[in-house]
């Protein structure tokens, strides 16, 4: 059975989560009391199969009661029952201009700033982020990547591909990728930034991505990674980590980082891994 709390930052997309996992045919409940967990998980764990994938969101919204929440997942590990937690977070400043488009109000906003309550929610959800199975930040996902990654999380593959692999491409200009556990810098390889025919096309764009990938620095580079993440991804799998983030950063975010990433991407694809990609700058101007 699969049992997933879900839970996270106000506006960081936990709406879209349960609709996704709605579609994929799990049983939600959205605005869940912490203190009703373990006396549901034991209707559905004895529901015979009937009920066999649940989530629900667990948040801020509960007010004094979601500190209840990790007292009662701990009633449901003693009761002899697993669970994911998946926490959504994002920027400060992606949540601002997210509720300023909304025009909601914020759960602990109702007698202040909006960033104040930001802010605050942050310190209240930190342990239950350190906690967390899987943490997906959302500040750059377009609503069809959050979907795509989520999908990965909540699949049903086997156990020794079980990780989630996100490729991140970046630009550094930008800063760093915050939540990689490997980073690469491939500011190193010839720029297409400098060609005028290439200056506006990504890495995505066949012209860019074969001009990246003639240069013999450029194909040893793609070689010794996929040789590096071959040897990790094991030992991270036996680690017991379900989400792994590959950051691949050159200047701007365009080009070469772009192109590395997609190969990267369709490396472990082929080699039968739960791997999304995500191009964090690939937006920005150039």
């Amino acid at each position: 059975m699969r049992f997933m709390i879900i839970t996270g930052l106000s506006g960081a997309g936990k709406t879209q989560v349960i609709r996704c996992l709605e579609d994929m045919d799990y049983y939600c409940i959205d605005n869940m009391p912490p203190a009703l967990i373990p006396k549901l998980a034991e209707i559905f764990y004895a529901s015979n199969g009937k009920i066999d994938k649940i989530a629900m969101v667990v948040d801020i919204r509960g007010g004094d009661m979601f500190s209840e929440l990790f007292n009662e997942l701990n009633n449901l590990k003693a009761s002899g029952y697993s669970y994911d937690v998946l926490f959504l977070d994002a920027k400060d400043d992606v949540l601002v201009k997210r509720y300023k488009e909304t025009r909601r109000m914020h759960p602990l906003a109702r007698d202040g700033r909006l960033i104040d309550a930001i802010k605050k929610e942050r310190e209240i959800l930190e342990y239950v982020r350190n906690k967390a199975n899987h943490i997906i930040d959302t500040s750059n996902l377009s609503t069809a990547q959050l979907k795509e990654t989520v999908r990965e999380i909540a699949s049903e593959g086997g156990a020794e591909r079980s990780i989630v692999i996100n490729v991140t491409s970046f630009g550094y200009k930008y800063g760093i990728v915050l939540d990689g556990d490997l980073v690469f810098d491939v500011r190193f390889l010839p720029n297409p930034y400098y060609k005028d025919a290439l200056k506006h096309h990504t890495g995505l764009e066949e012209c860019v991505s074969s001009y990246v990938m003639k240069f013999e620095q450029t194909q040893k580079f793609l070689e010794k990674l996929k040789d590096m993440v071959s040897y990790l991804i094991p030992y991270y799998i036996e680690e017991g980590k379900s989400q792994l983030v590959i950051g691949i950063g050159c200047t701007g975010g365009h080009h070469r980082s772009v192109t590395l990433a997609m190969e990267l991407y369709r490396f472990l694809k082929e080699n039968g891994y739960n791997a999304v990609v995500t191009h964090r700058d690939i937006q920005r101007e150039v």
